[in-house]
């Protein structure tokens, strides 16, 4: 098929390059032109692992360019992806200004049949707007479809999650679009879920708030677990055998971040609220999501005393390991609550660290967990990158000055720790 993808993020890079190597002919398209210049020479904006492997064999192929001319790219397609931001607003409404451009554009632009594909995240009712926007605009002269197929893409395991998925969502309104995206979806081995576009839509926020909410939940049971002297990690473990629970998104830690959750959920709120229904579940999923902050600062005060002229190494700044993304991510709040009491950050990712010092310039930024721990008073991990995960903690308790270790993922064994000689606290444990 000959597909266009409208916005080159995660979301949409992944899926033009993914849907070309599955043979597709691709075109990818954003307005940003320093992007698209880097795209054209093989090179992917962001860390996504396997990503640029991807990208590089569609491209060699010839079934994968990128253009900032959305005109062109929607006269050689038949079906047109929408992948492009839809950041929170104050209020917690989803800013769908970039939709709203791109559909437009896309109406603009057709001389036929085109199937519009929303994969942005978007509230219920989008789909139909976007009808009533193109139906405005191109006055019957051309006949189309919209269709809904939200992403359920992870950052760090994007590819995989694109080529290997649990499921996929069609939310349609004609036999046309149906067929279209099933063809589309032929080679997937999974579960295709054909609903209408409102069900489509919400189940995106529905699923993504479901994970927050276990998120919040096992924290919520890990900060019972350090009153009654209990372990969290024990805890869950023994949840996730039951089949209706699940391990998975069971780690107590400092919480959930990035580009989805925290905006899927505020969003969640809104949209039940504009329903008539209040999510007071949800809010207070998000309230418990913001104190896990406080959890971490109350053990390094107990250990510290006071944070003043400290000097804490904080290790990971991603929301999360294999991505460089900083988004809402728990160390940037953490580092900013250190800094107003006085402390000295040194801090180490492997990937972030570029992104993160456009937000937090006056921080240390060290080449290797080792120099940033050196001379500290505290070490506090954020991030569970599989480098941190097997730190060597002998030699880490050499270069520090005091050894106190705040483990806020539960990554190390605390016996072991203890052992060592460190201070140690855990999430819950």
């Amino acid at each position: 098929m000959k597909l266009s993808v409208i916005g080159t993020g995660y979301v949409g890079l992944v899926s033009a390059s993914c849907f070309a190597d599955l043979g597709h002919e691709v075109i990818g398209v954003d307005c940003d032109r320093d992007r698209i210049r880097l795209l054209q020479e093989g090179k992917v904006p962001f860390y996504e692992p396997g990503l640029q492997e991807v990208l590089q064999r569609a491209q060699s192929c010839g079934r994968l360019r990128f253009t900032i001319d959305t005109a062109e790219a929607v006269r050689n397609s038949e079906v047109i992806f929408i992948t492009v931001g839809t950041p929170p607003r104050d209020n917690g409404d989803a800013d769908l200004s970039a939709v709203t451009a791109a559909t437009e554009a896309i109406a603009s632009a057709m001389t036929g049949y085109r199937l519009i594909v929303e994969k942005s995240t978007v509230p219920v009712g989008t789909g139909e707007r976007m009808r009533g926007q193109i139906q405005l605009v191109t006055r019957g002269t051309a006949p189309f479809d919209v269709a809904c197929n939200p992403e359920f893409l992870r950052e760090g395991s994007a590819v995989h999650d694109f080529l290997h998925p649990d499921r996929v969502v069609l939310g349609v309104a004609s036999e046309r679009s149906e067929k279209v995206l099933r063809e589309l979806y032929r080679p997937f081995d999974c579960p295709i879920v054909v609903t209408d576009l409102a069900t489509a839509e919400l189940i995106k926020h529905a699923s993504n708030a479901f994970l927050a909410l276990k998120i919040s939940y096992i924290n919520a049971v890990a900060n019972i677990c350090e009153r009654v002297g209990a372990d969290v990690r024990q805890v869950a473990d023994a949840m996730g055998y039951d089949r209706r629970i699940g391990r998975g998104y069971l780690d107590a830690g400092v919480g959930y971040g990035g580009s989805c959750l925290p905006k899927d959920v505020a969003a969640f709120v809104k949209i039940a609220r504009e329903a008539g229904y209040e999510f007071r579940l949800l809010e207070e999923v998000a309230r418990i999501n913001e104190e896990q902050r406080e959890v971490l600062l109350r053990h390094l005060r107990d250990a510290l005393g006071v944070l003043s002229d400290r000097t804490v190494a904080v290790l990971g700044l991603a929301y999360k390991p294999n991505t460089d993304d900083v988004r809402a991510a728990p160390a940037l709040a953490f580092i900013e609550r250190l800094r107003r009491e006085g402390a000295i950050v040194r801090a180490y990712d492997p990937a972030a660290e570029a992104n993160a010092s456009k937000l937090l310039p006056d921080i240390i930024y060290c080449p290797d967990p080792y120099e940033a721990a050196r001379d500290s008073d505290a070490v506090v991990l954020l991030t569970e990158w599989e480098e941190l995960r097997v730190l060597d903690l002998s030699r880490l308790r050499e270069v520090m000055r005091r050894p106190i270790l705040i483990d806020g993922r539960n990554c190390f064994d605390p016996s072991a720790a203890r052992a060592l000689g460190y201070h140690y606290a855990g999430m819950g444990r």
